[in-house]
């Protein structure tokens, strides 16, 4: 009840808009201005207790309280590490960041990217904040997207120092400490700083902006559609990275005799072309995080090629504007880079009219064992049981990019709150989608959930690269017009995990959530007196007894008894409950018993049930699969949505995910006992119920 609860309270807060950028979810139900408010009053600096100064928030392995990396730390705030420290000197630039002893430059790659776009910067580093007097109270805050909402994250300004110096991020100033916070503000959001510890610049990239990263292999690509598509992503705001492979743990962070870094993630700033030596030359710029270290090759700050550029163009590319970044001619990038990743922005994230943007979609979804999480292709017998998203492409692209007429979409999927999970042992699922074309037979029918016959006829149009243990796997596809159904999925069947599928588009789209109606087709049964045989009553009488009436206690003991016998099913045994929820279903006078009637409408009633149980029973285990229970609950007359299957799954299935026949019948019995109470209360048919406190709580109690 508790998690259905705060489902539907995250509901009523994303219709009242909360989880917007301009309207931040407050992270752990702190509110910034409050406490900042309450700190001046009260003449004290901040402490918080959320993310309090101990070594617990440094790590849980080589930064755990154990380690020795974490003797010797002390927390200390700005104001004692320096006379005159200021939260921004001037404007946050690419050289504020300089890495520490935590191995999260794709993070710093990512942050160094933001400051290009001051629009996107203060959408994260909120403006206001500083540590003058009347001002500071040793608590900030910045605002990070995670999984389709922003969220507001307050810290206090404790920084753990080591030796007299900052550990991790610090700026090269010394005396600016905005890039020190946010990372402190983002270790806060994902537990602990050792949880940045390694990744893809691409996440940093997703939850400063919102946007969908892509990352293409270099080594793969065609050159000049790639520079075609970095020119259009530069052109659209979006940030961007690379990196170098290694092939051994002793390649990490080696530099190569032209000052490259292997194992390093950086960012990519521009790309132009220049008429060099009567050719057109594409260029493309670099920026190492360290603020130092940088490509020697042709195009490097000192190089000759320069020389024989007009002076429009050096003037315009601005080289040795900056340490640490670089040109390099984009022949050159695609020989020594492994790959670049694209951040493109949601249009929100953008209010400049002259930046083309794109088209967003986006759903939330949950893979749940023996319910939702169907595993992929490799599995057809669970594989259709996944969350399926329907999107239909109409239009083609205005500028495609390779030439050739079809419609361009990015498709995403992301896992959440796996980073955070860490400390409890887990991390990423392996993960991927593929993308089924539908055929016309089945076009428009947007509540019919795509059954496993239709997978195993149809092959995908597109699918994912590869599955793999990322946060996110996307993909960018070229598809002619049509209706698509995307199924995202784990690699292996019954992995759960929460995710957010999105898709971007160079036009707007219709994109929903495949999944059957909410309904009941049950047939009623009904029996006149003069309808039951002799024998059957002679059989009544027995079992009743002299008030001729058959209770829940009696009832018990009779399916118990007969079951039993049975050697092609297994159960456990009737409980009482599902045995009161049997004679509540068919009992009309309230008597709480049952009479002949009522007794045959039951009984024939669980011949029913048995018959599909066995049926469904595949393999004659006696018991039946969560999927082949999906089945054989739609055979019987429900059509229920994913989140319901969800539910009877994990209510009724034992640890191994079966299913016996007892709480087989149990689940029936519920559904249509719920089904009958809800439309004996709608009236009017609309499709909505109003109970005052007392009918809900005699409802619930039923």
């Amino acid at each position: 009840m508790a998690g259905i609860a705060s489902t539907l309270q995250h509901s009523r807060e994303k219709n009242q808009g909360i989880g917007t950028n301009s309207h931040a979810v407050r992270y752990l139900n702190q509110d910034f201005e409050s406490l900042r408010r309450q700190c001046l009053e009260s003449g004290r600096l901040f402490q918080d207790e959320t993310f309090p100064a101990y070594a617990s928030s440094l790590g849980f392995k080589e930064l755990g309280p154990s380690s020795y990396k974490v003797r010797g730390v002390s927390w200390t705030r700005p104001t004692e590490l320096t006379s005159c420290p200021e939260f921004i000197v001037s404007e946050a630039t690419r050289t504020d960041i300089c890495q520490g002893a935590l191995g999260d430059c794709w993070l710093l790659a990512a942050i160094a990217s933001l400051t290009l776009n001051k629009e996107v910067l203060a959408r994260v580093v909120p403006h206001g904040q500083s540590f003058e007097d009347g001002y500071y109270a040793g608590i900030f805050h910045f605002e990070f997207w995670q999984f389709g909402e922003w969220v507001d994250v307050v810290i206090d300004d404790r920084l753990p120092v080591k030796d007299g110096e900052l550990m991790f991020v610090h700026s090269a100033e010394g005396r600016e400490f905005w890039s020190a916070l946010l990372e402190k503000a983002y270790a806060k959001l994902n537990g602990c700083y050792e949880a940045l510890s390694g990744g893809s610049t691409t996440e940093g990239f997703e939850d400063f902006t919102g946007g969908i990263a892509e990352v293409h292999e270099l080594r793969k690509e065609n050159p000049r559609l790639l520079f075609h598509i970095i020119q259009k992503a530069l052109n659209r705001g979006s940030l961007m990275g690379c990196s170098i492979d290694i092939t051994s743990s002793s390649d990490s962070e080696a530099v190569t005799h032209q000052k490259l870094v292997k194992g390093h993630a950086y960012s990519v700033t521009g790309a132009a072309e220049v008429e060099y030596r009567g050719d057109m030359e594409k260029l493309i710029r670099i920026r190492n995080p360290w603020g130092q270290v940088e490509w020697t090759g042709a195009w490097s700050d000192n190089s000759a090629q320069w020389r024989s550029i007009n002076d429009d163009d050096r003037e315009r590319l601005s080289h040795r504007s900056e340490d640490g970044e670089f040109w390099m001619s984009f022949s050159d990038f695609c020989r020594h880079y492994s790959r670049v990743e694209i951040c493109n922005l949601t249009p929100d994230a953008l209010t400049d009219d002259s930046v083309s943007k794109w088209a967003l979609s986006k759903f939330e979804g949950s893979w749940r064992s023996g319910s939702t999480a169907g595993g992929c292709r490799n599995f057809p017998n669970t594989f259709w049981t996944n969350p399926q998203f329907v999107i239909r492409l109409d239009e083609e692209d205005d500028d495609p990019d390779d030439g050739e007429a079809g419609c361009s979409l990015v498709v995403g999927v992301i896992q959440k709150n796996r980073r955070r999970m860490r400390k409890m042992g887990e991390d990423m699922q392996t993960v991927g989608f593929a993308v089924y074309e539908v055929p016309d037979e089945f076009s428009g029918q947007r509540n019919v959930h795509l059954n496993r016959n239709f997978f195993l006829r149809n092959a995908s149009a597109a699918r994912s690269e590869t599955f793999i243990n990322l946060r996110e796997v996307c993909s960018r596809l070229c598809l002619p017009p049509g209706e698509y159904v995307v199924v995202p999925s784990t690699f292996e069947p019954n992995k759960n995990g929460d995710f957010c599928v999105r898709v971007f588009t160079e036009k707007q789209v219709d994109f929903q959530e495949l999944d059957d109606p909410i309904e009941s087709r049950v047939e009623k049964i009904h029996f006149d007196e003069d309808d039951i045989d002799d024998r059957f009553r002679g059989l009544f009488g027995q079992l009743a007894g002299g008030d001729s009436e058959i209770s829940a206690f009696e009832l018990q003991r009779i399916l118990n008894k007969v079951v039993t016998k049975r050697s092609d099913i297994k159960t456990s045994g009737f409980s009482l409950t599902t045995c009161r929820n049997m004679v509540n279903m068919l009992d009309k006078d309230g008597s709480g018993k049952l009479g002949l009637v009522e007794f045959k409408i039951l009984w024939t009633k669980i011949d029913n049930y048995l018959k599909v149980y066995r049926q469904h029973d595949v393999d004659n285990s006696g018991t039946m699969s969560s999927t082949e229970m999906r089945l054989a609950v739609e055979e019987t007359g429900f059509s229920l949505n994913n989140p319901l299957h969800q539910i009877l799954v994990a209510r009724y299935s034992e640890r191994d995910l079966t299913i016996d026949f007892d709480n087989f019948v149990g689940c029936l019995v519920r559904l249509e006992n719920m089904f009958d109470t809800f439309q004996s209360l709608d009236d009017g048919g609309s499709g909505t119920i109003k109970l005052s406190f007392v009918q809900w709580l005699e409802l619930s109690l039923l």
